[in-house]
């Protein structure tokens, strides 16, 4: 079985990039040569440690309270690095692959979405507006960030047999082209303690086999059994055949799992101090299909008239699903992920969580694509 996903899912590559291969841009390993020197110097890495210290962050202990070698900014750095390491996996990208990119975030921003760098460098990766890389809002967005970067280097002709400095450089072009190195053993470990949250995130890669499949699902998501608030059902995996636009869309509600509902809130800023910038189901739904380019209304009042209705027999990834109320006026709204499951935000005291559709009483779906 191929991957999962992320605090995420497995995604079909989308089509490479036909143009600008050729003229990989320049970004700013320059500008992290001078302005981190504050950050933790990386010898050897005591990777079991690291595991074991970014085990407990993902865990939902407070980064300020633990260690973690390499990183002086955990509580920022590690939540980056699993966007990194989620989106790697919902693309098929390879353990390898998903170091590569670790290391070179770690170079470039030292797993931090900046706004500024050299010339116009911007976010996790110092990548260029002006070198075809994106808009500068799209490239602050670590997702579109990430993706990015990976579909550069899957266009890269035998990545997988080059190191990881090789690799880098390849989709970076750095005038540092050796930095990149002193990462590959953080990366290694972050990589590790990461994935280990996402099950079967070993399938992502073609060197590993996994015996676990979604054969215990049922159409109505029964056969998961109970599925702990936050985490993603062992053996899910968005389904081969989802819209490219649904598999953005998963994945970015899937990386707001545990987050904690807010009603009336924007889900512009989930994991941020302020509640009003947690989701509540429908900004959940409306922010998810935004990081897809998809426009949705904000209400689940207004969301019951997007796109086309299609029965609630015949979803496919994606589709909005409603409840509670009426049909008419429906009073919450979901995301069907595929397998028999949704991924919603349910109620105040509740965190984002997947749900099997055996809990749900369907009163409508709407498909948006």
């Amino acid at each position: 079985m191929k991957g999962i996903a992320a605090g995420i899912g497995v995604f079909v590559l989308s089509p490479l990039l036909l143009a600008g291969t050729a003229m990989l841009m320049a970004t700013s390993s320059e500008a992290a040569q001078t302005t981190y020197a504050s950050f933790a110097c990386v010898g050897d890495v005591d990777t079991d440690a690291v595991v074991e210290q970014v085990t407990k962050i993902l865990n939902g202990a407070s980064a300020k309270d633990v260690h973690v070698e390499g990183l002086s900014l955990p509580e920022e750095q590690v939540p980056n690095a699993r966007t990194i390491v989620a989106t790697g996996i919902s693309l098929h990208v390879p353990k390898k692959g998903q170091i590569i990119a670790l290391a070179t975030a770690m170079q470039e921003s030292r797993l931090r979405n900046l706004n500024s760098g050299d010339r116009d460098s911007l976010g996790l990766f110092q990548q260029r507006p002006s070198q075809g890389w994106g808009t500068a809002e799209k490239i602050r967005d670590p997702v579109y960030a990430s993706t990015q970067f990976y579909e550069h280097l899957l266009a890269v002709d035998g990545w997988q047999q080059l190191t990881v400095t090789q690799a880098a450089q390849k989709v970076q072009r750095s005038a540092y082209p050796d930095a990149y190195a002193k990462w590959e053993e953080l990366a290694t470990a972050l990589q590790k303690a990461i994935a280990q949250t996402f099950p079967d995130a070993a399938g992502t890669d073609p060197d590993t086999t996994s015996s676990t499949t979604s054969c215990a699902a049922t159409e109505d998501g029964s056969g998961y059994g109970t599925i702990p608030e936050g985490s993603v059902p062992k053996g899910y995996s968005i389904p081969g055949d989802a819209d490219p636009k649904a598999r953005t869309a998963i994945v970015w509600a899937m990386q707001q799992l545990g987050t904690m509902y807010q009603w009336g809130g924007t889900c512009t800023a989930p994991r941020g101090p302020d509640p009003m910038g947690r989701c509540d189901c429908s900004s959940l739904t409306q922010q998810a299909y935004a990081h897809a380019g998809i426009q949705l209304t904000r209400t689940t009042y207004t969301q019951i008239s997007e796109g086309k209705a299609v029965s609630p027999k015949a979803l496919k990834p994606g589709d909005l699903i409603f409840s509670r109320g009426s049909a008419a006026r429906p009073e919450h709204v979901g995301l069907f992920i595929g397998s028999g499951l949704a991924i919603e935000a349910p109620r105040t005291g509740k965190p984002v969580r997947i749900t099997p559709l055996a809990d749900w009483d369907i009163l409508a779906a709407r498909r948006v694509l």
